[in-house]
């Protein structure tokens, strides 16, 4: 095999409750994580020398601080691989969103060059080595829904009705960074003691994100009008879940010209590892 296409796709956090900052900066946090049937698409071609080489429409994520080259370079260092690789992003999901864009791009870069390189690592040390490059990875990396707890990598498999979502973004940018270093983010939220089905669950980032971006604010109002709403990670998206994919198609139908959505229904194996197994078991 000389050659990939493999979807690296979004997630939604269904919740996200921050229990504690560590003292290495991060935080504890259980959230629950689902993935989508719509994602960004990776097609990946060895090449001769050792080159990795980003190809995309938009050139700001074809340097070397692109998460797809940081997984790409840690993965070949690791493994002490010569062959290089070319690797074309097609972009579909919104940066800053909440998605998992860049995560799960890593992810895909992880799981698809393990075997064009033959690498051969279990997904245990994949999603080891994923954990570097952001606490999003692993689970993209294990690739089923889960809790998470821990800074993210700590996964417990669950297993949930498919939903369609609709998820809008509200063409706002919202750092990552800057949320979790926020003076007033609540990081005091008590863990789940019990079945997390009976807690009560919400987003905590969701009320600093609304004040610092009235977008967001806005984008979750509108949701209500068709469905429950909620911010996914630190936003910007909002989603609203519904149990028929027309429903959930009305809705975006209706979508202010200036915002961005899509439909997508939610599975609990990701599709990269459905599509990756497909393709290597017609080997």
């Amino acid at each position: 095999m000389s050659s990939l296409s493999i979807i690296a796709p979004a997630k939604l956090n269904l919740f996200l409750h921050i229990n504690g900052r560590r003292p290495d900066g991060y935080h504890e946090l259980e959230t629950l994580f689902v993935f989508l049937n719509y994602g960004d698409q990776l097609d990946f071609t060895l090449r001769t020398d050792n080159q990795i080489l980003i190809e995309c429409e938009n050139p700001e994520l074809t340097t070397q601080d692109n998460l797809i080259f940081k997984a790409a370079r840690l993965l070949q260092n690791h493994a002490n691989i010569t062959q290089g690789i070319t690797i074309k992003l097609t972009k579909k999901l919104p940066m800053g969103g909440g998605v998992g864009g860049g995560s799960s791009d890593a992810a895909t870069t992880l799981l698809a060059l393990n075997h064009l390189w033959h690498c051969d690592f279990s997904n245990e040390k994949l999603a080891e080595l994923g954990l570097q490059l952001g606490a999003d990875v692993p689970v993209f990396v294990k690739g089923f829904a889960a809790i998470a707890h821990g800074i993210g990598e700590q996964l417990e498999a669950v297993n949930l009705a498919p939903s369609w979502y609709l998820v809008v973004h509200p063409n706002v940018h919202i750092s990552t960074q800057a949320i979790f270093t926020h003076p007033d983010l609540p990081r005091s939220t008590p863990k789940i003691n019990g079945p997390w089905q009976e807690a009560k669950l919400y987003n905590d980032c969701e009320s600093l994100v609304k004040k610092l971006s009235p977008e967001v604010e806005k984008t979750l109002q509108w949701l209500l009008e068709y469905a429950p709403s909620r911010m996914t990670g630190t936003g910007a998206c909002c989603f609203a879940s519904f149990a028929e994919e027309a429903d959930a198609n009305k809705a975006l139908n209706a979508l202010p010209a200036h915002w961005q959505g899509f439909v997508a229904q939610s599975v609990n194996i990701s599709p990269a590892h459905l599509e990756l197994n497909a393709k290597l078991n017609l080997l």
